[in-house]
């Protein structure tokens, strides 16, 4: 069965268009309620709702609330909390099910809604295609004495909060650290400056004005520039960098240096190796992770595991394989020994906990291994065209297989959440590599007409 609102990372779009608009979401929240009471239909069962500052996030909360309740589940309203804190209270609280209404580290006008199980875990590809089905047909209603209800939890926020700080290391403080915290006007935008201010924290914060349009704008994880120039300004000790759900993180050392996921990665691997925490000696990663955090990890002697791309995937690995770290370059970092999920504030504190363990500076912790160059562009194209099975584009892609063999590698795929072909490459010789990129791009640029 093909999937008809799902993607890699839940269900998302422009707001007020197929697939994000109400009425979706009012059949995606039924949907959802009749599966997860599929073992008890007759006690109302418990749903937890997030969301980040989205102006479009008041439509799709009140319409997922609507689909819920006429199926006789009740729901928490969290209001604006990280896409973490959802899957921690979806099981703190004990709920059925949990559900973040957000598109990330996407412009305002996007939006998405996440499923976490009982179990604070984003949905298999299988629950998922199993809702889609009963979006498609009749779900059954709830009798008017069995309708759910609705209430706001306002002290969900501080509930994440206090349990983030619990993961850091006991008896220690951040006193006398300067932080940059760069909320993306997200979903952390009152969460990620508490927590770093409670444990001892100088904080400077910045991307905490939400007003329903700005989110990530020119701020975030995608858009450090604004917070390195306001690491340099402050002369803070460190920059934490979050998007718009606080589920990616990028880190920026005091020289303004910025460190993606993959050098994280590498320095909590390195470390927790170290000290005998790293289960099995292995780093869960997606294929887009560079090829140096490979070779880094092959001279440690530990392992990377490559997963598809998508930290749900990331997730599913590290579940199967019983593996306790794993992230994407892009800055999701997993640590299933505190989180379910990617956790961007989670991180950023981890790695202030590496300096305060240390005693060193972040410019000597976030360079960990010199990384291969890497490019990546995209191509957009209409669903009418298929670009990635034409001759043509299958031909230039594996001589350019061939010209890298020895020195890099490409990466050709198609974006789990917009309509674009992403074409990536790495090599040692930026010259071939680039001139290989803009070759396929071109490639599939025609082919996508």
């Amino acid at each position: 069965m093909s999937r008809k609102f799902f993607g890699t990372d839940g269900v998302r779009g422009l707001a007020n268009t197929s697939p994000m608009t109400a009425e979706m979401a009012l059949k995606l929240g039924a949907a959802a309620g009749q599966y997860f009471r599929r073992h008890d239909a007759v006690s109302h069962h418990r749903v937890v709702i997030g969301k980040d500052t989205r102006l479009s996030g008041y439509m799709l909360e009140n319409a997922l609330t609507a689909g819920l309740t006429s199926t006789g589940m009740n729901v928490l309203l969290l209001g604006p909390v990280p896409t973490p804190a959802v899957g921690h209270l979806t099981r703190s609280m004990r709920a059925d099910l949990g559900i973040m209404i957000s598109a990330s580290h996407n412009a305002f006008h996007d939006n998405g809604i996440k499923l976490f199980g009982p179990d604070g875990y984003k949905l298999s590809d299988e629950d998922e295609m199993a809702i889609e089905a009963l979006m498609e047909g009749e779900v059954e209603l709830a009798r008017p004495a069995n309708i759910g209800r609705a209430r706001r939890i306002d002290e969900g926020r501080h509930r994440y909060v206090e349990f983030i700080k619990t993961t850091f290391p006991s008896g220690q403080k951040l006193d006398g650290l300067k932080v940059v915290v760069d909320c993306a006007n997200g979903a952390a935008y009152r969460a990620a400056p508490e927590a770093l201010w409670e444990l001892g924290a100088e904080v400077v914060a910045m991307g905490v004005e939400p007003n329903g349009v700005n989110i990530n704008a020119k701020v975030g994880s995608t858009a450090p520039e604004a917070a390195v120039e306001r690491v340099l300004a402050e002369g803070a000790d460190l920059g934490i960098c979050l998007d718009g759900d606080a589920d990616r993180v990028m880190l920026i050392d005091e020289t303004g240096r910025i460190a993606d996921g993959d050098q994280v990665m590498a320095l909590f691997a390195k470390h927790w190796a170290g000290a005998g925490r790293l289960a099995k000696g292995t780093l869960v990663a997606t294929v887009m992770s560079n090829l140096g955090l490979e070779r880094y990890l092959e001279g440690e002697g530990l392992t990377l595991l490559r997963t598809q791309v998508g930290d749900r995937y990331v997730v599913e690995a590290m579940r199967a394989g019983g593996y306790n770290l794993g992230g994407e370059q892009s800055g999701h970092i997993v640590m299933s020994d505190f989180a379910t999920t990617g956790d961007g504030l989670l991180a950023g504190l981890h790695f202030l906990g590496e300096m305060v363990t240390t005693g060193k500076r972040a410019s000597e912790l976030a360079d960990v291994f010199p990384t291969i160059p890497q490019m990546l562009k995209n191509v957009r194209y209409s669903a009418e065209s298929a670009p990635l099975e034409s001759e043509k584009v299958r031909k230039v892609i594996s001589d350019g297989e061939s010209r890298l063999a020895r020195n890099g590698r490409i990466l050709i795929r198609k974006s789990g959440t917009e309509p674009l072909i992403r074409v990536m490459a790495e090599c040692e010789d930026e010259a071939l590599m680039t001139a290989v990129i803009d070759e396929i791009v071109a490639a599939v640029a025609e082919a996508a007409g």
